[in-house]
Formats: structure tokens, sequence, C-alpha cells
């Protein structure tokens, strides 16, 4: 039996492609944790702002726009939050599926591991039995 692993070179090339996946995942969970830092942020500004103590009309004007804006800018951090989870949900698929395609030709290379170490074990073996009979045969004929 050959001793390499004769998929070797497409382990190799299956593991590369699962460490990209997982590179592309972390960086996936990281825009995702910061798009909705922003969200947070944004909200929390939102949530501190109020209407001024004076009632100026313009300050009072300036406050409603402020706050108008900070809400559109909430709405748009929170729709880059969704789609930064559904992105990291993407990329945690492909890594799966990349990882099971390894796992797959791992679980391969052990039975083939297994296979060579049975077939050393053996002709380990004949060899002793050999020389075992050998022994024999030589106590054999001394004796006579």
């Amino acid at each position: 039996m050959n001793r390499r692993f004769p998929l070797a070179g497409l382990l190799r090339v299956r593991a590369m492609a699962e460490e990209r996946a997982a590179a592309e995942l972390a960086a996936a969970r990281r825009d995702e944790r910061a798009a909705a830092s922003r969200a947070r942020s944004t909200e929390d500004r939102l949530g501190e702002s109020g209407t001024p103590s004076l009632a100026d009309g313009r300050a009072f004007q300036a406050a409603v726009a402020s706050r108008m804006a900070l809400a559109s800018m909430l709405v748009e951090h929170r729709a880059h939050a969704v789609a930064a989870q559904d992105e990291s949900d993407r990329r945690a698929d492909v890594w799966t599926d990349a990882r099971r395609h390894v796992r797959a030709i791992e679980r391969l290379e052990e039975r083939h591991e297994d296979t060579v170490r049975a077939e050393d074990a053996r002709a380990e073996q004949l060899v002793l039995d050999e020389v075992a009979g050998r022994r024999a045969a030589g106590q054999g004929r001394a004796d006579a």
C-alpha cells in the first residue's frame, strides 16, 4: 500500500479554504460588532438629546433638527447592523461547509493511517514469526 496519503494535496487545499473562510468569518463578526456599536452609540446620543431649556424658537428648531438627524442615523446604523449580522451568518455557513469538507478528508486520512499501521504490524508479526520459526528449527537440529 502507498504509505503516503493520496489525498494529501486535496487536504491542504481544503484546509487553506477553511482558513480563508475562518478569516472572513472573523472579519464579518468584527464588522458586525462595529455596526452594532455604532447603532448603540447613536441610540444613546438620541436618548441623551433633548429640547433646550430656553423657549427660544431657533434653539428649539435646531434641537428638533438634531434629533431628526440622529433618528435618521439610527435607522441607517440599525440597517447596517442587520446587514452585518446577515453577512456574518452567511460567512459562518461558508466556514461550516469548508470545515465539513476538511473533516471528511481528515477522516479518510485517519483511516489510511490506521491501514498503514495495521499493515506495518502485520509485516512485523510475519518477521517475528519467521525468526521464531528459524530458532525453533535450529534448536531442533542442535538437539538431534
